[in-house]
C-alpha cells in the first residue's frame, strides 16, 4: 500500500503497509473520517513522522490519544497549535521544564520545536473521532505503532524513551535497555501528577545528560 510518510520511515515501514491489518485499518479511518469530524486533519497523521524523519530520532515521547476537540490536535504527541489553550498535561510538562531546567514556560504549546530537533512525538492511536476520547483504538493503530517502537529498538541506538503513565509504561518490554535510555514516570495529568511522581522526575535534565554523555547534542526543551 502507498502511505504518504516521510521518505526515510517509509523505509522501514513499507513492510507494515502491506500487512492485512494495516488495509483494514486504512479503511477503517476513510470510512470514520468521510462521516464524521475527526482529528488530526488528514495530511497531518504522519506529521510526527514527516517533522522527524528515521534518521534524526533522538529522543521518543509516548502518548495514547491525539486530543479529541476542535483545533487541538496536530499529529503530535502532548502538543497543540499555536493560539489553543494548554490541555492541563502539557500545562504540567512545562512545569516541569521550568523546575528542572528554569527555562521558562513559553506562549505556545505547539512542540513543533522539539519535533524538528529529534523528538519523535508519537501517540499510539494517532486518529480520533470529535469528542470521544479512545473511538479509534484497536483498530490496528496500535499494532502499527508498536512496530514504530520495534523498529527504532531495533535499528538505532542511544535513544531516550520518555514513558509516562501507565499506558506508556506499557511498552517499555518493547524496548532494549542495553541500548537505550528508558525513563519512566506518572502521567502529567492533574489526576496522576498531583498524587506525586511527575514534580520533580527531572526527565528533561536527565535525557539531556544522557544524550550528552553519547556525545549527542541535548534538546532545547
Amino acid at each position: 500500500m502507498k502511505v504518504t510518510i516521510d521518505p526515510s520511515w517509509k523505509a522501514h515501514l513499507q513492510s507494515e503497509f502491506d500487512k492485512p491489518y494495516f488495509a483494514n485499518l486504512t479503511q477503517f479511518v476513510r470510512d470514520e473520517y468521510s462521516r464524521a469530524v475527526c482529528f488530526p486533519p488528514g495530511k497531518l497523521i504522519f506529521n510526527a513522522f514527516n517533522l522527524c524523519p528515521f534518521d534524526k530520532v533522538k529522543v521518543v515521547i509516548i502518548g495514547q490519544d491525539p486530543y479529541h476537540e476542535l483545533g487541538q490536535a496536530h499529529g503530535l504527541s502532548f502538543s497543540v497549535n499555536d493560539n489553543v489553550a494548554f490541555p492541563p498535561s502539557l500545562q504540567n510538562i512545562f512545569k516541569e521544564i521550568n523546575d528542572d531546567l528554569d527555562v521558562p514556560i513559553p506562549t505556545s504549546g505547539n512542540l513543533t520545536r522539539w519535533a524538528v530537533q529529534g523528538v519523535m512525538l508519537l501517540n499510539a492511536t494517532l486518529t480520533v473521532r470529535q469528542h470521544e476520547a479512545g473511538s479509534h483504538q484497536r483498530h490496528g493503530w496500535e499494532e502499527f505503532t508498536d512496530a514504530v517502537i520495534k523498529v527504532l529498538n531495533a535499528e538505532k541506538s542511544h535513544l531516550v524513551f520518555l514513558l509516562w503513565g501507565g499506558y506508556a509504561r506499557s511498552k517499555a518490554y518493547l524496548i532494549d535497555r542495553t541500548k537505550h535510555c528508558v525513563l519512566e514516570s506518572v502521567h502529567p495529568s492533574p489526576l496522576s501528577a498531583n498524587r506525586g511522581g511527575w514534580f520533580g522526575n527531572h526527565h528533561f535534565s536527565r535525557c539531556n545528560a544522557y544524550l550528552q554523555d553519547q556525545g549527542i547534542a541535548p534538546i532545547e526543551w
